[in-house]
């Protein structure tokens, strides 16, 4: 059986995009997201944290709960690591720009700065926000990176101004970050 010149016109551009979607869908499904399971300093499973990869940064929503009321210093820190109980193994602030700490200094902020987390009266909380400069590919500001990242809750709330931290207390809860 032959194909006319129509079928045969008709069918490049059908094996272009073809070709094409075998390309580009495995870069688009690559790293795209990414989780935490978060552990308080005994090892308990107290919340989950899922990451996406958006346009300027990567969108972290947070769920919690077994925690004291109130606000809580919430932070990416620069490494994949939670040994309990101080989580000091998780190091400083997620920095690939070398700012200084919090939204409110002039020199600030870590890439790794995010908003306080808000715990109610019944010890469960969530924080739906985007670290923005941030991602979930290949690059220096790569989550993902080897060694990779963590999320970490502090005990008391992060006064967004003082270096490093923020003065934000002992760190309580601590979640690897993986695909």
């Amino acid at each position: 059986m032959r194909f006319g010149r129509k079928t045969q016109r008709m069918t490049r551009p059908l094996g272009l995009v073809l070709a094409l979607l075998v390309v580009v869908l495995p870069s688009v499904a690559q790293a795209q997201t990414a989780r935490a399971v978060l552990k308080d300093t005994q090892g308990k499973v107290v919340g989950a944290s899922t990451l996406n990869e958006v346009p300027g940064g990567v969108r972290i929503a947070v769920q919690v709960r077994g925690l004291k009321p109130g606000e809580h210093g919430f932070h990416i820190h620069a490494v994949g690591k939670c040994d309990p109980p101080a989580f000091t193994s998780a190091g400083a602030h997620f920095n690939p720009y070398g700012k200084k700490h919090g939204h409110k200094n002039p020199e600030g902020a870590h890439a790794g700065d995010l908003p306080n987390l808000t715990v109610g009266p019944d010890g469960t909380g969530s924080i739906d926000v985007t670290a923005a400069g941030v991602t979930l590919t290949a690059g220096r500001a790569s989550l993902l990176q080897p060694g990779g990242a963590s999320l970490i809750i502090h005990l008391d709330p992060d006064d967004e101004k003082t270096d490093p931290a923020g003065n934000s207390g002992a760190r309580i809860v601590c979640g690897v970050i993986t695909h």
